[in-house]
């Protein structure tokens, strides 16, 4: 269902408020670009700021615009499991294809307590779910093993992973452990190429954003067995990933945005904030460097 490159979508707000119409014009340009799906409200959407109401509103129009073109994955997690439940069956009421779905965060529960959280999921939705392994920010680590639990449980609801560890032994040990046809795909940009080495397919990518044909023609390139078209554009690409995270994400993103797309708001909800100079500077070196302005 999944592969390729796979923006993770801004969020952009004027005076406080989901701005529909900025949205569906980014929504548009990404799948004329060359997108292979999107996730609307995950972490570089902000998710963390909106209400429930309002974050499937995003999701819905997203599923709206894209109008069956490309599969919409939508960001679903929570830390309380009746809560995680709720968003999947919103996630599916507004028309995504499946669910993107973080381990329990600020809990820390135990490896037993992810897979609980999982198949209490797993037996109130038939809605697909891509897991999202990012210790860095949930601090939650879904292991090996969890993963391959959770997968072997429930084989028909969980087709894929998120993984943003950086560990790419990882992507080794869960083919291992879930199969060959587990889909997995990369959380990180900088590694995506290494990743795909490994046996991923593809990345859930911030740089996508901002350069949407490039990282769709990246992860075209190695899919087509072209590796030297792949690192050529892996090199052209690289400082881009590593600017997107020089100040708080999304702030380099949407400023980046900015830049590539005038007239695109970089309003951000507190606690983000805009980049500092010395990532803005960054971020249009970066650009510049991958002949986007």
């Amino acid at each position: 269902m999944f592969s390729g490159s796979i923006p993770a979508l801004v969020t952009p707000f004027r005076n406080g408020s989901f701005a529909e119409e900025d949205y569906r014009v980014l929504v548009e340009w990404q799948v004329t670009e060359g997108s292979a799906a999107l996730v609307p409200c995950g972490t570089t959407g902000e998710a963390a700021t909106m209400p429930a109401d309002e974050h499937f509103e995003v999701v819905r129009v997203c599923v709206d615009q894209v109008k069956g073109r490309v599969p919409v994955l939508a960001g679903a997690g929570s830390n309380d499991t009746a809560v995680a439940i709720d968003n999947v069956k919103a996630a599916k009421d507004a028309g995504a294809d499946a669910a993107l779905m973080v381990p329990p965060y600020y809990n820390r529960p135990s490896q037993e307590g992810i897979f609980r959280h999982f198949e209490a999921i797993a037996n109130a939705t038939d809605l697909p779910i891509v897991l999202y392994n990012v210790p860095g920010r949930t601090v939650t680590d879904i292991q090996p093993a969890t993963v391959a639990r959770i997968v072997k449980a429930f084989p028909q609801t969980f087709v894929g992973i998120k993984d943003a560890t950086g560990q790419l032994a990882r992507v080794s040990e869960q083919r291992a452990g879930c199969g060959a046809g587990f889909v997995q795909l990369s959380g990180n940009d900088e590694t995506a190429l290494a990743f795909n080495a490994m046996g991923g397919v593809g990345c859930i990518s911030v740089t996508a954003n901002v350069a949407p044909r490039l990282c769709a023609e990246f992860q075209a390139a190695w899919a087509a067995g072209d590796r030297a078209k792949a690192l050529e554009l892996h090199d052209r690409l690289y400082p881009l990933h590593i600017a997107m995270f020089t100040d708080a994400s999304p702030g380099p993103v949407k400023y980046a945005m900015t830049r590539v797309r005038p007239g695109f708001p970089i309003e951000l909800r507190l606690p983000m904030t805009e980049p500092n100079e010395a990532s803005r500077r960054a971020v249009d070196a970066a650009l510049a460097h991958a002949g986007l302005i």
